[in-house]
């Protein structure tokens, strides 16, 4: 069963999203002093982002260090990325940018904290994808 992991930073509306989903999940922590989590399971990734006006610097530096690791990337399915769509193009470009690199699917994106809406899709979403990975396991 996938499980999730996530990146909030101190606006905290990721986070908000992650709690809303009712779910259990691993944080990334928004320091580089505290230790990085280990999934054990095969989990899908939530990512808000923070770019430029050019797109520099989606990808928070510490989802960066968390997938730099081989056996964490290892793990990674998915990705759920999040933004503000006031910067246009950048708009979850998080999310984008880490499914191109490390060859997952953009599973899903929502704008600051999401919808009730998001919320469903996203439940049903990881519901219907955790039938998927179980079906796919040999």
């Amino acid at each position: 069963m996938a499980g999730l992991v996530y990146f909030s930073s101190g606006s905290g509306n990721t986070a908000r999203f992650v709690a809303r989903l009712g779910l259990a999940a691993l944080r990334i922590p928004t320091s580089p002093k505290e230790e990085m989590p280990v999934p054990d399971e095969p989990f899908v990734l939530i990512c808000p982002t923070y770019a430029d006006g050019d797109g520099r610097g989606a990808v928070p530096k510490q989802v960066i260090r968390f997938l730099n690791d081989p056996a964490r990337r290892a793990l990674l399915r998915g990705v759920i990325g999040a933004g503000n769509r006031n910067f246009g193009v950048t708009y979850a470009l998080a999310g984008r940018v880490i499914a191109a690199k490390c060859n997952v699917p953009v599973l899903y994106s929502f704008e600051l904290s999401g919808t009730d809406t998001d919320i469903d899709r996203v439940t049903a979403g990881l519901e219907k994808f955790r039938g998927m990975e179980c079906s796919t396991t040999v």
